[in-house]
């Protein structure tokens, strides 16, 4: 097992993991498989069920101090969701998801995993959880919806550190199906730089993910 350049991320045989905190032993979110090595448990972190983790596999790099506070919009059942908290030791992630079926899962893993805060709302209404979440380190959004990128826009601006970075993950399908992944991702991307956002990189999440790509910015 050898970590990565990416804090809290390892690697063995080209397969991802991320660290079981030691009062979970043994313990799985999503049927994923568990390695032990030297009295510590990895969970593998499976791109095919996971953007994140897809993007990383793409070579695609991002930056996760132990302390940083991250919203994550588009939660579902906490997948992504837990292996971030593996990463976040001493940070915490805001998880934002609008399916109450999601949520009662969402919950279940939060109640394990003491830096989740589980908050049902519909992402788009920032301001009903404005109270809730402080500014953040980084923002995560996955949410298949045609305004996706006014809703990262929105939550980047109201709670994104100045300096910091984001990603999305467009789905290309739901911004406009008539249109090619390709020129789907380049109307994010201009939708993006017209609210002054930086883009720093476009990451196509193929095989992993069909009519994917992850948008990487940064807010100056």
């Amino acid at each position: 097992m050898k970590e990565t350049k990416i804090n809290g991320v390892y690697k063995d045989k080209n397969q991802l993991f991320t660290k079981n905190p030691k009062h979970l032993s043994g313990v799985k979110v999503y049927n994923e498989k568990i390695k032990r090595i030297k009295g510590d448990e990895y969970r593998s972190w499976m791109p095919y069920r996971s953007k994140l983790a897809a993007f990383l596999q793409k070579k695609g790099s991002i930056e996760l101090k132990p302390d940083y506070n991250i919203l994550y919009l588009g939660a579902a059942t906490g997948t992504t969701v837990s292996h971030i908290s593996d990463i976040l030791t001493e940070g915490m992630i805001y998880a934002v998801e609008s399916s109450a079926v999601a949520m009662k899962k969402l919950i279940e893993v939060s109640k394990k995993r003491k830096n989740i805060v589980p908050i049902y709302e519909d992402a788009f209404h920032f301001e009903k959880y404005q109270a809730i979440v402080p500014n953040v380190d980084f923002l995560y959004q996955d949410i298949s919806q045609r305004n996706q990128s006014e809703i990262f826009s929105e939550n980047t601006k109201n709670f994104l550190k100045n300096n910091s970075k984001a990603i999305l993950m467009v789905k290309a399908r739901s911004i406009d199906v008539a249109l090619k992944p390709k020129d789907a991702y380049k109307k994010v991307v201009k939708d993006l730089e017209s609210e002054g956002l930086i883009i720093n990189k476009l990451v196509d999440l193929s095989p992993y993910e069909k009519d994917h790509a992850a948008v990487i910015i940064k807010k100056i």
